[in-house]
């Protein structure tokens, strides 16, 4: 999740909500791709979470990361993360690693910014006795023994949470993403990639599916971080109608955030608790814990950093459904995304093949597809079948996108998804086969083999 957000002066009217939307068009030329991915780590003696603090700590990781030219980003006085020329690190609820990726112009600067964040991870992870591994959910850690990082919105959210969902707790602390930002042209542009993302964010959840243990056990889920979304806070979760109508634009977007409702408002370095109140009187001077205070362009920045549908509209877009992975994983997600939205004929052949589905339809798809993977199915269609026509299409957008002085082509990124496709054996169908055959139901193994190093 996101650290604190800066600049911007006093809202001063509904076109600066409008703006802030608005502000992220681009020429096509200037299109970048921005990856984020999240990695649990732990203490290699014993396999136990990794603490804040500590000798073998996330605390350590963040410091010994500096040597890297990382400079530190605080909540007061703690270190809750770094910044380095436009990319970050943040910290989850329950510790997982994130690195949030610069906006880069190909793929193959994705995959050289991941693979150097992973050795540089890698380098000061041997020193304190650390390691990391790339799944969607927590293998085996209770949400007792997992610990809480230090900053104040994660203590606010987990404290409402039950109050809306039955999974937000475990959401927080036991659950880890990749996610990519793509950038859009106009309003018009900004409609149709997000229509596109929100029908086929559940075909990335099959094709990624990762997390199908928790507590050390099967779960019954190929993707139980999946399964988590649906009953973690629906009143900023899920799959949105609207999306789909007619006109829909920044506006819409705009009334939708103004109602969900706030956790919190950042302020002299903390974190008030405003949980369940809107933003709407928030504009009118009305929070009780501000009276009389308006708002900030980085207080409505900050809100909408706290919204978790599918896919989620800022002055980018980010598609949401994937769970954590492997690093080569981590550079197949944007190339499935890139592939089929920067490239005109691939964005609409993606639309085509989804614009008959109805809500109900994507909706019953975003509930089967977390047990179910490449074997759900939708229109009458196989999961599988679909994926492979999508990563075709994705395969032509990304060669469409070519440029003489990179090779291999871009498409290169998209192999492990093509095993997917022709198999129908996601990454969790592979390990829940180990688990209960070589790995004889014992969940230790798996910090051997979803290690990233």
């Amino acid at each position: 999740m996101s650290i604190p957000q800066k600049g911007g002066g006093p809202i001063e009217s509904y076109a600066d909500l409008v703006s802030f939307f608005s502000s992220g068009e681009k020429p096509k030329d200037q299109w970048r791709i921005g990856t984020e991915h999240e990695k649990f780590g732990y203490i290699i003696e014993g396999n136990k979470p990794l603490p804040y603090e500590g000798p073998c700590s996330v605390h350590a990781m963040l410091e010994g990361l500096k040597r890297f030219d990382w400079e530190g980003v605080y909540e007061g006085t703690t270190l809750i993360g770094l910044t380095k020329d436009g990319a970050s690190v943040s910290l989850e609820p329950g510790g997982q690693f994130e690195l949030s990726g610069a906006p880069l112009e190909d793929l193959h600067q994705t995959c050289d910014e991941v693979h150097t964040h992973l050795a540089q991870v890698k380098e000061v992870a041997e020193e304190i006795g650390a390691g990391f591994i790339g799944v969607g959910s927590s293998p085996k850690w209770s949400l007792e023994e997992t610990p809480i990082m230090p900053k104040g919105r994660y203590g606010i959210m987990r404290d409402y949470m039950p109050k809306r969902g039955s999974m937000g707790r475990d959401m927080m602390f036991r659950t880890a993403t990749i996610q990519v930002n793509l950038d859009f042209s106009s309003e018009s542009d900004m409609r149709n990639k997000l229509r596109v993302g929100f029908a086929l964010q559940s075909i990335a959840t099959a094709l990624f599916a990762n997390s199908p243990f928790l507590n050390g056990k099967p779960t019954g889920y190929l993707s139980y971080r999946s399964h988590v979304w649906t009953d973690t806070d629906n009143d900023r979760a899920g799959i949105l109608p609207f999306v789909f109508e007619d006109g829909f634009g920044y506006e819409n977007w705009v009334e939708y955030a103004l109602d969900v409702p706030m956790y919190f408002v950042y302020r002299g370095g903390v974190y008030k608790d405003v949980s369940g109140c809107s933003f709407r009187d928030f504009l009118e001077g009305k929070l009780a814990a501000l009276p009389g205070e308006k708002p900030t362009q980085a207080d409505w920045a900050d809100h909408l950093t706290t919204i978790f549908p599918e896919a989620r509209l800022k002055n980018f877009i980010e598609m949401r459904g994937a769970d954590g992975g492997p690093w080569q994983r981590i550079c197949g997600l944007p190339a499935f995304w890139v592939g089929l939205l920067y490239h005109q004929d691939s964005l609409d052949g993606a639309w085509d093949l989804a614009r008959d589905w109805s809500i109900s339809d994507l909706e019953a798809l975003r509930r089967d597809v977390a047990k179910a993977g490449m074997h759900a199915s939708i229109g009458g269609r196989r999961v599988q079948d679909v994926t492979r026509d999508l990563l075709a299409l994705s395969r032509a957008g990304l060669k469409a996108r070519g440029r003489a002085d990179i090779s291999p082509d871009e498409g290169v990124f998209l192999d492990p998804l093509d095993e997917v496709a022709e198999t129908g054996r996601t990454p969790a169908d592979v390990m829940l086969e180990k688990f209960n055959g070589e790995w004889s139901g014992n969940i230790e193994p798996i910090f051997d083999e979803m290690a990233f190093f």
